[in-house]
Protein backbone atom coordinates (compact mmCIF):
# COMPACT_ATOMS: atom_id res chain seq x y z
CA UNK A 1 0.00 0.00 0.00
CA UNK A 2 0.83 3.61 -0.68
CA UNK A 3 -0.26 6.90 0.68
CA UNK A 4 0.38 10.22 0.12
CA UNK A 5 -0.23 12.61 2.90
CA UNK A 6 -0.85 16.75 1.66
CA UNK A 7 -1.64 19.39 3.80
CA UNK A 8 -1.16 23.38 4.08
CA UNK A 9 -1.83 24.18 0.71
CA UNK A 10 -3.52 27.55 2.15
CA UNK A 11 -5.08 28.65 -1.54
CA UNK A 12 -1.84 28.14 -3.01
CA UNK A 13 -3.26 27.02 -6.62
CA UNK A 14 0.03 26.78 -8.29
CA UNK A 15 1.57 24.68 -5.70
CA UNK A 16 -1.81 22.17 -5.52
CA UNK A 17 -1.43 21.60 -8.81
CA UNK A 18 1.39 20.47 -9.09
CA UNK A 19 1.64 18.20 -6.34
CA UNK A 20 -1.68 16.65 -7.29
CA UNK A 21 0.48 15.97 -10.68
CA UNK A 22 3.24 13.97 -8.74
CA UNK A 23 0.68 12.43 -6.78
CA UNK A 24 -0.64 10.77 -10.04
CA UNK A 25 2.10 9.71 -11.57
CA UNK A 26 2.88 7.20 -7.85
CA UNK A 27 -0.19 4.87 -8.14
CA UNK A 28 -1.23 5.77 -4.74
CA UNK A 29 -3.52 3.43 -3.00
CA UNK A 30 -5.11 6.51 -0.41
CA UNK A 31 -4.60 10.45 -0.66
CA UNK A 32 -5.01 12.02 2.17
CA UNK A 33 -5.59 16.41 2.55
CA UNK A 34 -4.51 16.95 5.97
CA UNK A 35 -6.20 19.50 6.60
CA UNK A 36 -5.26 23.90 6.06
CA UNK A 37 -6.77 23.87 2.40
CA UNK A 38 -7.75 27.47 2.93
CA UNK A 39 -6.85 30.95 4.48
CA UNK A 40 -3.66 32.66 4.23
CA UNK A 41 -3.73 32.71 0.09
CA UNK A 42 -5.82 33.67 -2.73
CA UNK A 43 -7.14 31.06 -4.36
CA UNK A 44 -8.98 29.37 -1.69
CA UNK A 45 -12.38 28.76 -3.39
CA UNK A 46 -10.25 27.43 -6.03
CA UNK A 47 -8.20 25.14 -4.33
CA UNK A 48 -11.27 23.50 -2.72
CA UNK A 49 -12.49 22.95 -6.24
CA UNK A 50 -9.41 21.41 -7.71
CA UNK A 51 -9.47 18.62 -4.86
CA UNK A 52 -13.41 18.16 -5.76
CA UNK A 53 -12.22 15.67 -8.91
CA UNK A 54 -9.73 13.85 -6.51
CA UNK A 55 -10.54 10.88 -4.61
CA UNK A 56 -9.17 11.71 -0.92
CA UNK A 57 -9.88 11.94 2.74
CA UNK A 58 -9.45 15.02 4.56
CA UNK A 59 -8.65 15.83 7.53
CA UNK A 60 -9.64 19.52 9.61
CA UNK A 61 -7.07 21.90 9.65
CA UNK A 62 -7.24 25.30 12.33
CA UNK A 63 -7.49 27.50 9.41
CA UNK A 64 -10.34 25.53 7.89
CA UNK A 65 -12.23 25.92 10.97
CA UNK A 66 -11.17 29.57 11.43
CA UNK A 67 -13.21 30.09 8.11
CA UNK A 68 -16.32 28.21 9.50
CA UNK A 69 -15.89 30.44 12.79
CA UNK A 70 -15.55 33.35 11.32
CA UNK A 71 -18.99 32.81 9.42
CA UNK A 72 -20.31 31.73 12.03
CA UNK A 73 -19.33 34.70 14.48
CA UNK A 74 -17.88 31.61 16.95
CA UNK A 75 -18.24 33.34 20.31
CA UNK A 76 -14.71 31.60 21.05
CA UNK A 77 -12.98 34.15 18.60
CA UNK A 78 -11.89 37.49 19.89
CA UNK A 79 -14.49 40.02 19.04
CA UNK A 80 -12.10 42.45 17.76
CA UNK A 81 -10.78 40.19 15.27
CA UNK A 82 -13.94 41.04 13.28
CA UNK A 83 -13.51 44.47 13.35
CA UNK A 84 -9.49 44.59 13.13
CA UNK A 85 -7.90 45.68 9.92
CA UNK A 86 -4.88 43.46 10.33
CA UNK A 87 -7.33 40.05 10.03
CA UNK A 88 -9.18 41.35 6.73
CA UNK A 89 -7.17 38.56 4.75
CA UNK A 90 -9.31 36.15 7.27
CA UNK A 91 -13.02 37.91 6.23
CA UNK A 92 -12.10 38.07 2.77
CA UNK A 93 -11.78 33.98 2.36
CA UNK A 94 -14.28 33.22 4.68
CA UNK A 95 -16.54 35.41 2.43
CA UNK A 96 -15.58 34.29 -0.63
CA UNK A 97 -16.02 30.69 0.86
CA UNK A 98 -19.18 31.06 2.18
CA UNK A 99 -20.71 32.62 -0.93
CA UNK A 100 -19.07 29.59 -2.89
CA UNK A 101 -21.34 27.26 -0.59
CA UNK A 102 -17.94 25.65 0.70
CA UNK A 103 -18.65 25.82 4.61
CA UNK A 104 -20.86 22.75 5.13
CA UNK A 105 -18.02 20.85 3.15
CA UNK A 106 -15.41 22.34 6.12
CA UNK A 107 -17.71 21.44 8.73
CA UNK A 108 -18.27 18.02 7.28
CA UNK A 109 -14.52 17.33 8.20
CA UNK A 110 -13.34 14.74 10.28
CA UNK A 111 -10.20 15.24 13.15
CA UNK A 112 -8.15 12.07 12.13
CA UNK A 113 -7.81 9.60 9.10
CA UNK A 114 -6.74 6.08 10.88
CA UNK A 115 -5.13 3.34 8.59
CA UNK A 116 -5.27 0.01 9.87
CA UNK A 117 -3.73 -2.34 7.45
CA UNK A 118 -3.65 -6.27 8.63
CA UNK A 119 -0.07 -7.14 10.06
CA UNK A 120 1.44 -3.65 9.68
CA UNK A 121 1.83 -0.64 12.11
CA UNK A 122 -1.18 1.37 12.74
CA UNK A 123 -1.36 5.04 11.36
CA UNK A 124 -3.06 7.94 12.63
CA UNK A 125 -3.12 10.96 10.70
CA UNK A 126 -4.20 14.75 12.04
CA UNK A 127 -3.54 18.13 11.19
CA UNK A 128 -1.79 19.07 14.19
CA UNK A 129 -2.16 15.89 16.93
CA UNK A 130 -5.18 13.49 17.43
CA UNK A 131 -5.33 16.17 20.83
CA UNK A 132 -5.95 19.25 18.80
CA UNK A 133 -5.55 20.68 15.36
CA UNK A 134 -2.81 23.22 16.66
CA UNK A 135 -0.22 21.07 18.60
CA UNK A 136 2.02 20.24 15.50
CA UNK A 137 4.86 17.82 15.59
CA UNK A 138 8.17 19.73 15.22
CA UNK A 139 11.41 20.17 16.43
CA UNK A 140 10.32 20.87 20.38
CA UNK A 141 7.85 18.03 20.77
CA UNK A 142 9.34 15.98 24.02
CA UNK A 143 8.88 12.48 24.27
CA UNK A 144 6.37 13.27 27.13
CA UNK A 145 4.30 15.01 24.67
CA UNK A 146 4.46 11.56 22.49
CA UNK A 147 3.51 9.16 25.01
CA UNK A 148 0.95 11.25 26.06
CA UNK A 149 -0.76 11.41 22.45
CA UNK A 150 0.00 7.29 21.59
CA UNK A 151 -1.93 6.74 25.59
CA UNK A 152 -4.73 8.70 24.30
CA UNK A 153 -5.26 7.65 20.78
CA UNK A 154 -3.14 4.33 19.92
CA UNK A 155 -1.09 4.47 17.04
CA UNK A 156 2.62 2.95 16.27
CA UNK A 157 3.03 6.02 13.32
CA UNK A 158 1.64 9.19 14.00
CA UNK A 159 1.53 11.73 10.69
CA UNK A 160 0.47 15.51 11.35
CA UNK A 161 1.45 18.65 9.67
CA UNK A 162 0.54 22.49 11.02
CA UNK A 163 4.02 23.57 11.16
CA UNK A 164 5.03 23.47 7.85
CA UNK A 165 8.24 21.80 8.05
CA UNK A 166 9.06 18.50 7.34
CA UNK A 167 10.34 16.18 10.40
CA UNK A 168 11.15 12.48 11.37
CA UNK A 169 11.22 10.82 14.89
CA UNK A 170 11.39 8.05 15.65
CA UNK A 171 10.41 7.54 19.76
CA UNK A 172 10.26 3.53 20.87
CA UNK A 173 8.85 1.72 18.24
CA UNK A 174 6.63 4.44 17.61
CA UNK A 175 7.33 6.68 14.26
CA UNK A 176 6.22 10.13 14.45
CA UNK A 177 6.11 12.25 10.57
CA UNK A 178 5.53 15.95 10.26
CA UNK A 179 4.13 16.06 5.86
CA UNK A 180 5.78 19.36 5.43
CA UNK A 181 4.16 22.40 3.71
CA UNK A 182 2.50 22.15 0.09
CA UNK A 183 1.51 25.76 0.13
CA UNK A 184 3.36 27.84 2.12
CA UNK A 185 6.81 25.99 3.50
CA UNK A 186 8.41 27.41 6.60
CA UNK A 187 12.18 25.79 6.10
CA UNK A 188 13.41 27.87 3.86
CA UNK A 189 12.80 25.53 0.93
CA UNK A 190 10.34 27.16 -1.26
CA UNK A 191 9.28 23.50 -3.32
CA UNK A 192 6.11 22.35 -2.39
CA UNK A 193 6.37 19.41 0.28
CA UNK A 194 4.40 16.42 1.21
CA UNK A 195 4.68 12.96 2.54
CA UNK A 196 4.68 9.23 0.98
CA UNK A 197 4.06 6.50 3.18
CA UNK A 198 4.89 2.59 1.62
CA UNK A 199 4.23 -0.50 3.39
CA UNK A 200 7.45 -2.87 2.56
CA UNK A 201 8.02 -5.78 4.37
CA UNK A 202 5.31 -4.77 7.26
CA UNK A 203 6.64 -1.46 8.14
CA UNK A 204 6.00 1.64 6.84
CA UNK A 205 8.96 3.47 4.81
CA UNK A 206 8.62 7.60 4.66
CA UNK A 207 9.16 9.25 1.69
CA UNK A 208 9.47 13.25 1.92
CA UNK A 209 9.33 14.39 -1.42
CA UNK A 210 9.72 18.38 -2.90
CA UNK A 211 8.02 19.78 -6.13
CA UNK A 212 8.79 22.73 -7.83
CA UNK A 213 6.31 24.79 -9.29
CA UNK A 214 5.39 28.11 -10.75
CA UNK A 215 6.07 30.39 -7.29
CA UNK A 216 5.74 33.90 -9.62
CA UNK A 217 2.28 32.39 -10.67
CA UNK A 218 1.65 32.07 -6.78
CA UNK A 219 2.87 35.21 -5.53
CA UNK A 220 1.54 37.26 -8.63
CA UNK A 221 -2.05 35.82 -7.82
CA UNK A 222 -1.62 37.86 -4.15
CA UNK A 223 -1.30 40.66 -6.38
CA UNK A 224 -4.04 40.28 -9.48
CA UNK A 225 -6.45 39.19 -7.22
CA UNK A 226 -6.71 42.01 -4.98
CA UNK A 227 -5.68 40.04 -2.00
CA UNK A 228 -2.71 42.02 -0.67
CA UNK A 229 -4.42 45.18 -1.54
CA UNK A 230 -7.76 44.19 0.53
CA UNK A 231 -6.41 41.81 3.27
CA UNK A 232 -4.92 43.81 5.34
CA UNK A 233 -1.35 43.83 6.91
CA UNK A 234 -2.02 39.67 7.15
CA UNK A 235 -2.17 39.23 3.95
CA UNK A 236 1.07 40.56 3.10
CA UNK A 237 3.00 38.96 5.81
CA UNK A 238 1.42 35.89 4.22
CA UNK A 239 2.44 37.19 0.78
CA UNK A 240 6.51 37.43 2.85
CA UNK A 241 5.66 34.18 4.42
CA UNK A 242 5.47 32.41 0.60
CA UNK A 243 8.19 34.55 -0.67
CA UNK A 244 10.91 33.47 1.40
CA UNK A 245 9.94 29.87 2.38
CA UNK A 246 9.65 31.17 6.41
CA UNK A 247 7.39 32.11 8.88
CA UNK A 248 6.80 35.46 10.12
CA UNK A 249 2.86 35.85 11.24
CA UNK A 250 3.62 34.03 14.94
CA UNK A 251 7.04 35.60 15.34
CA UNK A 252 5.66 38.93 14.86
CA UNK A 253 2.81 38.70 16.91
CA UNK A 254 4.55 37.05 19.95
CA UNK A 255 7.14 39.78 19.39
CA UNK A 256 4.43 42.54 18.95
CA UNK A 257 2.45 41.23 22.49
CA UNK A 258 6.56 41.03 24.05
CA UNK A 259 7.64 45.01 22.93
CA UNK A 260 3.89 46.31 24.37
CA UNK A 261 2.99 47.26 20.60
CA UNK A 262 0.18 47.05 18.46
CA UNK A 263 0.45 44.74 15.54
CA UNK A 264 0.14 47.47 12.89
CA UNK A 265 2.53 49.29 10.57
CA UNK A 266 4.95 50.34 12.44
CA UNK A 267 5.89 47.58 14.35
CA UNK A 268 5.87 45.32 11.44
CA UNK A 269 8.65 47.89 9.83
CA UNK A 270 10.28 47.34 13.10
CA UNK A 271 10.51 43.95 13.24
CA UNK A 272 11.58 43.75 10.05
CA UNK A 273 14.82 45.76 10.31
CA UNK A 274 15.05 44.02 13.99
CA UNK A 275 15.58 40.70 12.41
CA UNK A 276 16.39 41.31 9.44
CA UNK A 277 18.33 38.02 8.47
CA UNK A 278 14.81 36.42 8.41
CA UNK A 279 13.78 37.85 5.25
CA UNK A 280 16.82 36.41 3.12
CA UNK A 281 15.44 35.15 -0.21
CA UNK A 282 15.75 31.15 -0.59
CA UNK A 283 18.06 29.83 -2.66
CA UNK A 284 17.08 29.08 -6.25
CA UNK A 285 16.29 25.25 -6.83
CA UNK A 286 15.76 23.02 -9.69
CA UNK A 287 12.80 22.08 -11.31
CA UNK A 288 11.41 18.82 -11.42
CA UNK A 289 10.91 16.56 -7.86
CA UNK A 290 13.70 15.75 -5.31
CA UNK A 291 12.47 12.86 -3.02
CA UNK A 292 14.56 12.01 0.16
CA UNK A 293 14.05 9.73 2.74
CA UNK A 294 14.87 12.10 5.74
CA UNK A 295 13.01 15.36 6.49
Amino acid sequence: MRIAVIADVHGNLPALEAVLADVATLGVDRLVVNGDVVNRGPANVAAMRALEGVPHEGTLGNHDDLMRMWVEKDPSLPREWFEDAFWASAGLAALELQRAGLIAAIRRLPLTVRVEVAGAPSVLIAHGSPRHYREGYGKFLTDEAISEITQMHPADVLVGSHTHQPLMRRWGHYLVLNTGAVGSPFNGDPRAQYLVLSLEGGSWSPQFRRVAYDRDAALNAFVDSGYVERGGLSARIFFEELRNARSYLVPFLMWCEEQGRPHGEAAWRAFQQRFEQRFRAPAEVRSGVEVMAEA
